[in-house]
């Protein structure tokens, strides 16, 4: 049976679980996006960006057990998506991006309009393929999935010319697909070692990372027995269920909210999981793990990159923590009473939180904005945050309750994330409730995708932290930033109603119980709603502050005086 090579493509996709595609049509790749039409077990959504087709499909990525995958045109269409595709490269997360290619075979083809995609890419991504005959598109295809998923996960990128997908050729009898993963062994001497060093700690921790997001149950289990106190990464918050008695918060330095930073203060043996100590998760750096640093990752090329180990452990996060709890078991029958460090745990988070109550100003206090909204959502609930001052509110007032529940860009920092991702996860999960958090620059960037949500009648709700300025953790007050943040007046209103959203203001405290109400009701009409919240940025988050203090030491003498003076100045006469 003869099949052209988009059919192929199509078959390879269908093999390896694609379930949905995320781009944009064009000349160079309409033939794969027709041939999608005779496979129904999987959609193409239609974007305004190709940098939304990445966001939403790394979205796909971390939060279900499929790939998420693009399919965009070469040229353009691979450099808007780029962000991305970096976002996820540093982030850890698999994606397959495919795009089409120019004839390649053609003495006609427009050589002129041709980049080379891989030498592009390649920075970005762990693999790129360049497709030269229908023949090897299916092969081509199953060798990207297997570089995307296997080891440290990541992005990989596939380029089909053109005139490869409309090749016909003799399909034969196609492979199907059996490439699982493989997880590398396990060295049984080191995790015995490993466990052997938190037994004899006088107080062990654990610091976890999103790639320990399988591995919930065990490192609860082996936190509760080694009376360990929990920190995460910003994307590790979703892994380590905040109401858990030991979980303290993100990070434990100096950026830290103080139950993380008491509880860590007599940490002797650190087990860091599934992270590569990079600059939000160790606030910019500040952070200083105890001499006995234990390591452990998928990936051994961040071992002693940024802080040197004590030991390393290489393997997946899964297998690595069920290792050491029944290794630490039996080393340590009897479980360590830990009911003093939770009760200091506890009383911590609650005195932050209350805090938090106590800002007064005209505009929406941030505490008591999360506190409702925590109070009004069920606990399978899908918060998605952009990049911003709203990303480490959320990090610190906001406690998830379950594993997988929490995504937002990472160290790439990619402004523009919230929107395209809240949609996609309407998409992966349509029966529960999902929430973006996005910031007024953010929204200006992306927020045209709102009418994607509108087009596929989806039930998200987009809170906008609407402050008219770029707010950056870590800055100072936003009304001394200086005309360069300010972004220019826009008219939400009617720019929800053009994009098909249902409007909702929240301008005070008193206006955020039934803003919310409103919002949660619209939303089960299956439309968009975009929730104006005039949120009050006056007060820094603890990582905020940390970062703020990180800058200020750095600063030479003369620099620190010129900004101590500019801090009296700004608290005497405002």
């Amino acid at each position: 049976m003869k099949k052209p090579g988009a059919w192929l493509t199509c078959y390879a996709l269908e093999q390896i679980g694609v379930r949905r595609v995320f781009g944009i049509p064009g000349t160079h790749n309409v033939q794969i996006y027709q041939e999608l039409e005779h496979f129904p077990g999987m959609t193409p959504y239609l974007v305004t960006h190709e940098v939304s087709a990445a966001f939403m499909a790394d979205a796909i990525s971390r939060t279900t057990d499929q790939i998420g995958t693009l399919l965009i045109v070469p040229g353009a269409g691979v450099s808007h998506a780029a962000s991305g595709i970096a976002e996820a490269f540093l982030a850890g997360i698999p994606l397959l991006v495919i795009a089409g290619g120019i004839e390649r075979q053609s003495r006609h083809a427009f050589q002129l309009q041709d980049i080379n995609h891989q030498a592009l890419l390649e920075p970005i991504t762990k693999a790129a393929y360049l497709v030269e005959s229908a023949a090897d598109i299916v092969p081509t295809l199953y060798e990207a999935y297997r570089t995307a998923v296997e080891g440290e996960p990541g992005p990989v990128f596939v380029e089909i010319p053109v005139d490869v997908q409309t090749a016909v050729v003799e399909s034969g009898s196609l492979p199907l697909f059996r490439g699982h993963p493989t997880r590398p062994p396990l060295d049984t001497a080191a995790i015995e070692e490993a466990a052997r060093m938190l037994v004899n700690a006088k107080q062990p921790g654990l610091f976890v990372g999103w790639g320990a997001r399988y591995a919930t149950e065990a490192l609860q289990s082996l936190s509760a027995h080694l009376g360990a106190p929990v920190a995460t990464t910003l994307q590790g918050l979703s892994v380590f269920p905040a109401d858990h008695p030991l979980h303290t918060g993100m990070g434990f330095g100096p950026s830290a909210v103080p139950a993380a930073q008491h509880a860590f203060a007599d940490c002797d043996c650190l087990l860091a999981i599934a992270t590569r100590f990079s600059e939000i998760a160790t606030g910019h750096y500040r952070l200083t793990p105890p001499n006995n640093l234990i390591h452990a990752d998928i990936n051994p090329k961040v071992f002693n990159a940024n802080y040197p180990a004590t030991l390393t452990l290489q393997g997946d996060a899964t297998d690595i923590a069920v290792a050491l709890l029944e290794k630490v078991k039996e080393l340590k029958p009897q479980a360590v009473d830990s009911s003093v460090l939770a009760n200091r745990i506890a009383f911590d988070k609650q005195d932050y939180l209350d805090s938090w109550q106590k800002l007064h100003g005209p505009r929406v206090n941030p505490g008591r904005f999360f506190a409702a909204l925590r109070k009004k959502l069920p606990n399978d609930a899908l918060l998605i945050c952009d990049e911003g001052n709203h990303t480490f509110l959320a990090a610190e007032l906001f406690p998830l309750h379950s594993g997988g529940v929490f995504i937002s860009p990472s160290d790439f920092n990619a402004i523009g994330y919230c929107v395209p991702a809240t949609n996609a996860l309407k998409l992966a999960y349509p029966n529960r409730t999902v929430v973006g958090i996005v910031g007024d620059g953010a929204m200006m960037m992306s927020g045209m995708e709102a009418i994607t949500a509108s087009k596929y009648h989806l039930g998200v709700i987009y809170c906008l932290f609407n402050d008219g300025q770029l707010s950056q953790s870590g800055e100072p007050r936003p009304d001394k930033r200086g005309a360069m943040t300010k972004l220019g007046e826009a008219d939400w209103i009617s720019f929800a109603h053009a994009m098909g959203c249902e409007y909702v203001a929240i301008e005070d405290n008193q206006e955020i119980e039934a803003g919310l109400d409103t919002a949660l009701t619209l939303a089960t009409r299956n439309q968009p709603v975009l929730v104006d919240v005039h949120i009050d940025y006056s007060r820094h988050t603890a990582f905020s502050e940390g970062l703020l203090k990180t800058r200020h030491k750095q600063f030479g003498r003369t620099k620190r005086a010129a900004s101590l003076a500019r801090a009296l100045k700004e608290r005497i006469i405002g």
